[in-house]
């Protein structure tokens, strides 16, 4: 058996059957792999690994590079798709190997995190990976949103095709990513085929400046409004954006958008009628995950105040002692020291990302604390909520 990187045209025939057999119907329509050819522009950057027999493609795995805000730093991130493998070689440990490849790969390209969407949650947490919040789909009837008919809201909502919009669209996305805890954008090369989607971007703006968008499309007269993330700089953003969709009251009797955990959809009016809901259910339908790749590259995160020293454990990526402590608000790493607590790299990274308070990294099994290192971790990583947005 061999492990070896394989190039975009490679792709073609080695890691896309393989994929095509794991995630889509199957058989996929006779020209599936004419329609991912075309498609490999795409994914030019992407890093992609096979596991190879005799010749034949047993396993993959991939990454697409990606940059993430991580408690104030914007880092490149690592996120992991396309892991599949071959029926007949699965449960061999190809994927374990492909993955442990994969992520040393990466941290050395200067990956500091990676995240990923699993099939099982259970087998990426061998690697290290541990869940943060899902994206809540908000769905409700536009009539709910008719006082804000009434309202004269200083800005205005610009409809657009995506592919007319989207410059204006993906600069909104990159000013978020460098406030927003948690959130991650594509690259250029990947991002690029959103631009061809049939679809259309709603822009609020105010004194010329975009502080609000909405990917969406309609699917039929009486239908559903189905939109990707409501994304906004602040609540007149939000605002526009809603007044925008109330006037759909007579074409569609439902819409839906993507939120962040930590927004209240039954806080937009006074009459609303809405269900939050973030299903979460394997093999389809599971959180994202995320780890750490590179400690020192934490170093000028935001955190609270304090200090400590850890060891990390199981992990040959960061594995180690490392003193942690804060400088006016901003994180600072050495290695080495006498450790008073132990964690595991999904402990540190629950910590790092917020996403666990360090009570539950203790009962969750991730970490090894006592009553004090608990509350020294609290004070120093205080919990967050990350938003790592998916779109449809």
């Amino acid at each position: 058996m061999e492990i070896r990187q394989v190039t975009t045209d490679e792709r073609v025939t080695t890691t896309f059957p393989l994929q095509a057999y794991a995630f889509s119907p199957s058989p996929g329509p006779d020209d599936e792999a004419e329609r991912y050819q075309r498609r490999q522009r795409f994914f030019t950057t992407a890093t992609s690994f096979v596991a190879e027999e005799a010749g034949e493609t047993l396993a993959g795995a991939a990454s697409l590079p990606m940059r993430q805000n991580v408690r104030g730093l914007v880092h490149d991130m690592a996120g992991v798709a396309a892991v599949a493998s071959h029926p007949s070689a699965r449960r061999r440990g190809l994927v374990r190997e492909l993955m442990t490849r994969l992520l040393r790969h990466t941290r050395e390209q200067g990956c500091a995190v990676s995240a990923l969407y699993p099939f099982r949650p259970s087998f990426y947490a061998r690697f290290g990976y541990v869940g943060i919040p899902k994206t809540r789909k908000a769905r409700f009837a536009p009539e709910g949103l008719s006082e804000l008919l009434r309202r004269d809201l200083p800005g205005s909502v610009q409809r657009l095709p995506i592919k007319e919009g989207f410059a204006a669209y993906e600069a909104l996305e990159h000013r978020l990513l460098a406030h927003r805890h948690g959130f991650a954008v594509f690259d250029e090369t990947r991002s690029a085929e959103f631009r061809e989607e049939k679809a259309w971007v709603a822009l609020a703006r105010v004194d010329g400046e975009v502080v609000g968008a909405l990917r969406y499309r309609i699917d039929g007269h009486g239908g559903d409004l189905l939109g990707s993330s409501l994304f906004s700089t602040g609540p007149l953003g939000r605002a526009l954006l809603l007044q925008f969709l109330a006037r759909h009251v007579d074409q569609v009797s439902a819409i839906e958008v993507y939120l962040g955990a930590d927004e209240l959809a039954e806080l937009w009016g006074t009459d609303m009628t809405v269900t939050t809901s973030a299903a979460v259910d394997s093999p389809t339908h599971n959180a994202p995950m995320v780890r750490v790749l590179d400690v020192p590259a934490l170093a000028g995160s935001r955190v609270g105040r304090g200090g400590i020293t850890v060891e990390i454990v199981g992990d040959d990526l960061i594995g180690g002692v490392w003193q942690f402590g804060a400088d006016d608000g901003q994180l600072t790493v050495k290695p080495g020291g006498v450790p008073e607590a132990t964690l595991t790299v999904g402990g540190f990274s629950a910590l790092v990302y917020g996403a666990l308070d360090p009570v539950e990294v203790f009962t969750r099994g991730l970490g090894d604390l006592d009553a004090e290192a608990m509350e020294r971790l609290g004070v120093l990583f205080p919990t967050r909520m990350p938003y790592m947005f998916a779109d449809f």
